[in-house]
C-alpha cells in the first residue's frame, strides 16, 4: 500500500477527545479502517472507554489490539504501528513517527496546538515526512465553528 497523504490536524479549538470521535466517524463513513494509535497503556483505556460512551446516542465499535479478534474490529486502538485489521487510515495521537514502510495509504496525525512542545514536535514530524517524500503532506487548520480548513498542502512532486 503506498502512503498517499499525511494530514496534520492542528487542535485549538476541541480537545483530542472531541475531535477523535468525529474524524473515526467519517472514517467509518467511508468505508475506511483505522488504527489509532496512543503512546503508553493509560492513554489507550481512555480511549477505549471514551469511544464506547461518548455521546448518548452513538458508540464507534472498536477494539484494543491486544484483545481477542483485533483483525474484525473496523477502529483499532493500539500502543505500536500494528496493522490486522487492514486499516487504510492510521491515526497517531501522540505524536508518534512511525517506520517509513508503515502499511497505510493515510495518516492522521493529531496534536495539541495550545501545547507549544506539541507544535514544535508536529513542526519537526513534517520535516521528516517531507524528506521520506509521502505523496501530500496537507495541514488543517481547526475552524471558530468546528470544523476542518486545509491551510497548507506540499506534494513530493512539487519541490
Amino acid at each position: 500500500m503506498h502512503l498517499a497523504e499525511v494530514g496534520f490536524y492542528h487542535l485549538t479549538r476541541a480537545r483530542l477527545d472531541d475531535a477523535l470521535p468525529a474524524l473515526l466517524e467519517k472514517a467509518l463513513a467511508r468505508g475506511l479502517n483505522a488504527v489509532v494509535v496512543a503512546r503508553d497503556a493509560e492513554h489507550l483505556r481512555h480511549l477505549d472507554e471514551w469511544l464506547w460512551s461518548y455521546r448518548n446516542d452513538s458508540f464507534l465499535p472498536h477494539g484494543l489490539a491486544s484483545a481477542a479478534f483485533a483483525e474484525r474490529q473496523p477502529v483499532l486502538l493500539a500502543a505500536d504501528v500494528t496493522n490486522p485489521n487492514g486499516a487504510n487510515l492510521l491515526v497517531l495521537v501522540d505524536g508518534l513517527l512511525p517506520a517509513e514502510d508503515a502499511p497505510f495509504a493515510r495518516v492522521v496525525d493529531l496534536f495539541d496546538g495550545n501545547d507549544q512542545e506539541a507544535l514544535t514536535a508536529a513542526r519537526e514530524r513534517w520535516r521528516a515526512w517531507r524528506e521520506r517524500r509521502v505523496g501530500a503532506l496537507v495541514y488543517y487548520q481547526q475552524q471558530e465553528a468546528g470544523g476542518w480548513q486545509k491551510a497548507r498542502e506540499e506534494r513530493a512532486e512539487d519541490d
